[in-house]
């Protein structure tokens, strides 16, 4: 079965390269033909055009930044897509969003499932990346192969929209988790505590993340390099007020987050690391948080 892969970003990069190393036959494009020489390399097919793509494959992969590219690339390869075929869609996107999309390549003849991922790019680097689907089942145990390919753990959540809802759970927690892990090391660092040996500490307690265990290390290497932006972070952090909104449950922490993450972006930009919202911190304190040996990115 060949896989069309569109976006080759920091996350849709490795998720196709995985696809190639488990020896699955992939078409791929981006807007940045330099991203994709590497998978040339290693076996995959160059495609000029999202339509071209889909003239070649039953299945199409997307893994976009936003909605909006995301509806834009699917209003480019809908025309060209094979009646029956299944477009796979594993940016992060509101349940909205999802079952809009939907409708309009059901229109097409063409059905969807959402898999979302969540865990990091460096697990995506690994194939050992989560992933969440959201979809009909038997279009779930039909590509299943190609998701294990891409991860290690594997969720089907239930019917299309489920999945935009629990990816959007899992990010807002992390970024609560980011805050309070940035506020945890401060403490220990004004307290005069060994940053290392603090951090050692957290990660053996019942304290402990897999933000401060991931993404912890990051600061104290001060690279704060997660390959993840402010701008992704308000994009789901907006996701999930809307959820809260939707089902009516007081989100205080999120929104306590929200509002530091739109500092952290009139900061920084929003092209900063997600990370650097611990920086707030560090230049009100005029403190930095910095280790000796932490890595520079998490392989």
């Amino acid at each position: 079965m060949a896989y069309g892969f569109i976006g080759l970003g920091n996350l849709g990069g490795h998720l196709a390269a995985s696809l190639l190393r488990e020896g699955f036959e992939v078409v791929l494009t981006d807007i940045d033909p330099a991203l994709g020489q590497r998978h040339l390399a290693d076996g995959a097919i160059w495609a000029d055009t999202p339509a071209e793509l889909a003239t070649q494959c039953d299945t199409i992969i997307t893994c976009l930044p936003s909605p909006a590219v995301t509806e834009a690339v699917l209003a480019q390869f809908l025309p060209a897509a094979r009646s029956g075929a299944v477009w796979i869609e594993m940016s992060t996107l509101g349940r909205d969003d999802i079952l809009r999309l939907a409708d309009v390549a059901a229109e097409a003849c063409v059905q969807t499932m959402e898999a979302p991922v969540t865990g990091g790019v460096h697990l995506a680097a690994q194939g050992k990346i989560t992933v969440l689907a959201g979809g009909d089942e038997e279009i779930f145990e039909a590509h299943k192969p190609a998701f294990q390919a891409m991860g290690d753990r594997i969720f089907h959540m239930g019917p299309l929209g489920s999945a935009a809802v629990i990816k959007v759970i899992t990010n807002m927690l992390a970024f609560i988790h980011l805050v309070a892990d940035g506020e945890a090391l401060m403490l220990a660092k004004r307290a005069g505590l060994d940053l290392g040996q603090a951090w050692e500490a957290i990660a053996a307690s019942s304290g402990s993340s897999f933000v401060h265990e991931t993404e912890g290390q990051l600061i104290l290497n001060g690279s704060y390099d997660v390959a993840f932006s402010m701008d992704l972070a308000l994009k789901d952090l907006g996701f999930a007020m809307g959820f809260g909104r939707e089902f009516g449950v007081p989100l205080d922490l999120a929104g306590l987050v929200n509002q530091t993450f739109v500092r952290g972006r009139e900061a920084y930009g929003g092209d900063a690391q997600s990370t650097q919202i611990v920086k707030l911190l560090e230049d009100l304190l005029q403190t930095d948080l910095r280790a000796p040996g932490y890595p520079e990115r998490l392989e």
